[in-house]
């Protein structure tokens, strides 16, 4: 109960095909940074024993997971998270995410956070409050399945290097390439050419 570091506790356990977190007593964990990392023989993972109240790291987190079909981010409170750097890159075999779980308002770094997120379709910014965010390089580099995108008022882009490869066609028909997307409206966007 007196840990406060978990940064890469499982890190790179590629043969884990489960895990059970229930014994773990995370109350006063402040990282989680890479903490199942390259555990890419997991296919689900039950977040629920988890109390990352106090946790501001979760840079890595499930980076490399790209055994996961699903991930429930219900149980994470994210609330004093200001790293979500890489914090689902690799993850290939998710299909769709749901982030209404994240509380984003302290999160200063989303780079890379859906690298190479191979396998999702479509992502639903709009539960992402990014008002503090500053660096967002590569956020949805390879992406490549990717064809449908919305935002909402409390999402703006930042920068021009969050790397959303084609071109998209928001709900009025206009089209924007990377770096040219509109910040703080809520809109959809469909991938219209590679």
């Amino acid at each position: 109960q007196n840990v406060t570091n978990m940064g890469s506790m499982f890190s790179s356990c590629s043969s884990l095909t489960s895990l059970d977190l229930t014994p773990l007593d995370t109350q006063n964990a402040t990282d989680m940074k890479s903490m199942f990392g390259g555990c890419s023989g997991l296919t689900n993972l039950n977040l629920s024993p988890l109390d990352t109240q106090k946790v501001t790291s979760m840079y890595f987190m499930f980076g490399g997971c790209s055994g996961l079909k699903s991930l429930d981010l219900t149980p994470l409170d994210t609330q004093n998270v200001t790293n979500m750097g890489n914090m689902f890159s690799g993850c290939s075999g998710l299909t769709n995410l749901d982030l209404t779980p994240l509380n984003t308002q302290n999160v200063t770094s989303m780079s890379n956070m859906f690298s190479g997120c191979s396998g999702l379709t479509g992502l639903d910014l709009t539960p992402l409050d990014t008002q503090k965010v500053t660096n967002m390089n590569s956020m949805f580099y390879d992406c490549s399945g990717l064809t449908s995108l919305t935002t909402g008022t409390t999402f703006k882009f930042v920068g021009t290097s969050y790397r959303l490869s084609g071109t998209w066609q928001n709900t009025a028909g206009e089209t924007f390439t990377t770096g040219t997307f509109p910040s703080n409206v809520a809109d959809t966007y469909t991938k219209v050419s590679s």
